[in-house]
């Protein structure tokens, strides 16, 4: 069965970004293991997962939220690797990577809710009650 996601450009660049995060903060120090890094790794991962998930949803709103809520996320990761810079732990040419790979996925986001709010509704129609007369 083919998921409507893997169809997307901005999940898939998610799922590239999400990776690079893993092995980025591989090279972490232990101790910011279970604080900063893994808090990245989530903050990534939602990023694609919510893409996803909103993709699977019935109606355009919903899918629209779920997008919002991607970029949130991608937000929250900005605001994580600003951290890891600013301690050191991400080289500033590393962190350049990660802001040029978050500010085309925030396009790509932008462009799909754009583009989903525009569209016309493509939710079934709902079944006529049969206590309304049909003509």
């Amino acid at each position: 069965m083919e998921k409507p996601h893997k169809k997307l450009d901005a999940w898939r660049e998610a799922i590239d970004l999400t990776i690079t995060v893993y092995h980025a903060t591989d090279a972490f120090p232990k101790e910011h293991l279970f604080q900063l890094s893994n808090q990245m790794r989530r903050a990534a991962l939602s990023v694609a997962s919510n893409i996803a998930e909103g993709a699977a949803r019935q109606t355009k709103m919903e899918f629209a939220n779920f997008l919002h809520i991607a970029q949130a996320s991608l937000s929250e990761l900005d605001t994580q690797l600003e951290v890891a810079k600013r301690l050191n732990l991400l080289p500033e040419s590393q962190w350049i990577k990660f802001d040029a790979k978050m500010n085309h996925i925030d396009k790509l986001l932008t462009g799909l809710i754009k583009h989903v709010r525009s569209a016309k509704s493509q939710r079934p129609r709902p079944y006529p009650s049969p206590l309304t007369p049909h003509p």
